[in-house]
């Protein structure tokens, strides 16, 4: 007989815990497959609830034995936990299980990396180590022993005694299950120290395999600025002696922010000038920001329920991007954030997995770790900063620190310290966490006798589930210029509430130029007609840095767009702005970078399927390679002059300014590489001491065809280096032409090197390929069939990775009907799959539903 499908758990039916804990006590004696955890945990009647039902999750665990108040129990057990009659008083409830961390393929739960025992527990992790009440709003203190023959042996909170083969720990403060974390293995420290603004001394200490230590110097100095950081801008100090990293190479997400013991990625701490890039280095300086900012966004104010995951993660995200743009180039942060954020959750809000800011229900929680969860709930942190301004902002949040501290919170009680500062009525601004989909925002314009109205209209497509959507609430930050490029109109925010409204500004001596939602200030689509003269005016002249990026960014997309549908050539004032741009040393060299850069392949597909068009996949790569090579022709000197005026010549450092020069000169090196072959990329590629350099010239000599000696010199450099050797797996397929992308791929599996065990290969590998939309969706179907059989044989051993990585076929209704055809057999074939993963269940049934 064929078991029931998962059944949906809805944010309505929430009822407060039967019982709460006061104190837990584990005892975990480790062995590879038969570790033996022993808990103790003192339980009480919770006054609030409405049921008295004593049930603790469990998966796969071996009961051993069962205690209540010392008497031996036997309990009802199932494969999803744990029932039993318990006193109608404070009791307590000893357990001790068998565990098989070696061959958690999983990575969730207590598990082996390379000899290391760790663990993820968020979000329903806890239940495969011990049977427990594994839901955020169930808060306690925990007092940890370690038994066994590693070294080093690590848990939550401060350490309390050691001695030859076991460890103690405690940790003051109240916390769920899923923040529980331990580690043990063969490691050694970078140790530095911090000394909080009140005086107290916090150690640090970021652990790593022996041979790693001389990658952790940068990550150890994000994290005192980091901490240094919420001290100044947010009044927020470390609350342990103690704060512990450590780096594992099996894992599924980015890093976790365990209290006092945060576990990341190895891809997420570890950095050298020699093995990390540029961008790697950003990358790992805001997510060690991130955990580190959980502390308080995260840990002692946690979320009541996993539908209310965007309360620490949006709020989390929104702190770390507000770091990265103080310590770099806020207006470069600004425009990356937006380009990731249409990349990814836009494209999710206009799919079949579209879903609320908050959802309303779920199958599988691991499914809803999603761009809109993160980067969307983070976009509407900073609209609610906009519209009540940066002191209520900062009051509101000093609020919400001291009344909510240890608590679990929802939605309800974040709106609400606004609602207590400002006195606003913020039930209208809620919409934007209860309804999915991305606003559509068209304005018109009209100009009679010195007064300019802006008439703006709102609508949000439906989504599954929602058919019908309310207006919303909408900061629009509008400035306005005059012919000669004066700002006629400083920034002002329009704060729209209806589905039609107009705004309208006054004394105005000419027709002016609007600059219209200037900073991204909301997460919606602008649909404003405007001509390319507009554009490449907004280009040379507008002060908003993210405004001006945004008018080259339009012009070259309306240029594309032209080249596909109509055949047209390139556009000539385009490729004039750009130059002027491009030459302009008034400007930073990383924005220059970003101006330089075009509209990805699935930005162009989504823009030409909302024009009513089936976008080609070929031909939009065509059209971009043809542009690509115009645009070399027709800036002539330009790149070699920008090569050479931007090359480092200092020590490495990813500091701001070397950063944007090394950006700028590596993307006039892949204009210059289009006109010399490679030669430059070929010079650049023997002469780099660092990886930015090197790595920017091998993805210059790939995209010419001459990059093969690179490829062989690259792997016999860095063989021995699992991190950079997931880049050679990776660049190989994104450059490699569409025709070839899934041979490629193909080929790579079958290296000695590839694992489907280790995330981040796979992700090198698997995930290259989803990122070259024209070879992915190449008309072969080979893309989509070499995915489907890798995922299927992933789906067993991990079925996280395989659920997030099916997220690759979401836009499949976009396509013809052949692509269509072939897409849904191969999401049938994977629903077809004995024994699917609940995971990979939800996530292919929804996508198949579109």
């Amino acid at each position: 007989m064929k078991d029931a499908a998962p059944q949906p758990i809805y944010l309505k039916d929430y009822t407060a815990p039967a019982y709460l804990v006061d104190a837990v006590h584990l005892t975990f004696r480790l062995a590879p497959h038969a570790t033996r955890v022993l808990s103790r945990i003192a339980f009480r009647p919770n006054p609030d609830a409405i049921s008295r039902e004593f049930f603790l999750h469990g998966e796969a665990l071996r009961l051993i034995s069962a205690r209540i108040d010392g008497a031996e129990i036997t309990p009802d057990v199932t494969a999803e936990g744990l029932r039993a009659n318990v006193p109608d008083a404070p009791f307590t409830f000893e357990a001790e299980v068998e565990i098989d961390p070696g061959h958690n393929t999983a990575l969730e739960g207590l598990y082996m990396s390379n000899g290391m025992y760790c663990t993820q527990c968020e979000a329903e992790g806890f239940r495969k180590i011990t049977y427990y009440p594994d839901r955020p709003d169930v808060m306690s203190v925990f007092s940890v022993r370690i038994e066994g023959s590693e070294p080093v042996m690590l848990s939550n909170g401060n350490p309390v005694a050691q001695g030859e083969g076991w460890a103690e720990w405690h940790d003051p403060w109240p916390k769920p299950a899923y923040l529980f974390a331990l580690v043990a293995g063969d490691l050694v420290a970078h140790a530095d120290q911090f000394t909080t603004r009140s005086g107290r001394n916090v150690d640090l200490n970021i652990w790593v395999r022996p041979g790693d230590e001389d990658k952790c110097a940068f990550g150890m100095e994000a994290l005192k600025a980091s901490m240094t950081w919420d001290e100044e801008v947010y009044g927020r100090e470390y609350d342990l002696d103690l704060f512990n990293i450590v780096a594992v190479d099996d894992f599924n997400m980015g890093a976790m922010e365990n209290k006092g013991l945060n576990i990341f990625n190895s891809s997420c701490v570890l950095s050298t000038a020699e093995t990390a890039t540029d961008a790697n280095f950003e990358r790992i300086e805001a997510i060690i920001a991130h955990e580190y900012f959980h502390n308080w966004t995260g840990n002692r104010i946690t979320c009541r329920d996993w539908f209310q995951l965007c309360l620490k993660e949006g709020l989390t995200v929104y702190r770390d991007s507000q770091f990265t743009s103080d310590l770099r180039s806020a207006p470069v942060k600004r425009i990356s954030d937006v380009i990731a954020l249409r990349a990814r959750q836009f494209r999710e809000d206009n799919g079949p997995l579209a879903h609320p800011v908050r959802p309303e229900s779920f199958i599988e929680i691991n499914n809803f770790y999603t761009a809109t969860v993160y980067e969307k709930g983070a976009e509407l942190i900073g609209m609610l900063r906009r519209l009540v301004g940066d002191a209520a902002y900062r009051e509101a949040l000093d609020l919400y620190f001291s009344r909510h501290d240890g608590q679990a919170c929802t939605i309800e009680d974040w709106l609400q310290v606004f609602e207590n500062v400002t006195g606003r009525d913020l039930s209208q601004f809620k919409l934007w966490y209860s309804e999915a989909g991305t606003p559509r925002l068209r304005v018109e314009e009209e100009f009679n006798n010195g007064s300019y109205t802006l008439h703006f209209e709102q609508k949000t497509p439906p989504t599954p589930g929602q058919d019908v959507k309310q207006p919303r609430v909408i900061p629009i930050a509008v400035g306005l210029l005059g012919p000669n490029g004066d700002e006629v109109q400083e920034t002002r925010i329009l704060e729209m509430t209806e589905a039609q409204q107009s705004f309208t500004f006054d004394g105005l001596a000419s027709r002016p130029i609007p600059s219209i939602l200037r900073d991204f200030s909301a997460p919606v689509i602008l649909e404003h007609e405007s001509s390319n003269a507009e554009r490449a005016f907004l280009l040379a002249h507008d002060t908003d840095p993210f405004n001006k990026w945004e008018a080259g960014r339009a012009l070259a997309r309306a240029g594309l767009i032209a080249m596909i549908v109509e055949g047209a050539a390139p556009d000539a004032a385009y490729l004039d702005a750009i130059a002027r741009v491009a030459r302009d040393e008034t400007l930073d060299p990383a924005f220059r970078a970003l101006a330089l850069g075009l509209p990805s392949e699935d930005d162009l597909a989504q823009a030409l399927f909302d024009a009513g068009h089936t976008p080609d996949p070929q031909a939009i790569w065509q059209a971009l390679e043809t542009l690509r090579d115009a645009r070399a022709q027709a800036l002539e000197g330009i790149p070699a002059d920008l090569y050479s005026r931007h090359q480092v010549t200092a020590p490495y450092r990813p500091d701001p300014d070397q950063v944007g020069a090394r950006a700028l000169a590596n993307a006039a090196l892949a204009m210059l590489t289009r006109r010399d072959g490679g030669a430059r990329a070929q010079a650049q590629y023997d002469a780099a001491d660092n990886m930015t350099q090197q790595l920017a010239a091998w993805s210059c000599l790939l995209q010419a065809g001459a990059g093969d000696r690179a490829t062989e010199a690259f792997y016999a450099q860095w063989k021995h280096d699992r991190l950079v050797i997931d880049k050679w797996f990776s660049l190989q397929i994104v450059q490699a032409a569409p025709e070839r992308a899934a041979e490629v791929a193909k080929a790579l599996i079958q290296h000695a090197d590839f694992t489907l065990r280790n995330p981040n290969r796979f992700r090198a590998t698997l995930g290259a390929l989803t990122m070259s939309p024209a070879g992915f969706h190449h008309v072969s179907g080979r893309g989509y069939r070499l995915l489907a059989d890798m995922l299927i044989q992933l789906d067993p051993l991990n079925p996280q990775t395989t659920a997030r990585m099916c997220s690759a076929f979401e836009t499949w209704r976009r396509y013809d009907p052949v692509r269509q055809g072939m897409i849904a057999a191969e999401l049938g074939r994977i629903l077809a799959t004995p024994g699917l993963s609940r995971d990979t269940t939800e996530m292919v049934g929804r996508i198949r539903a579109a």
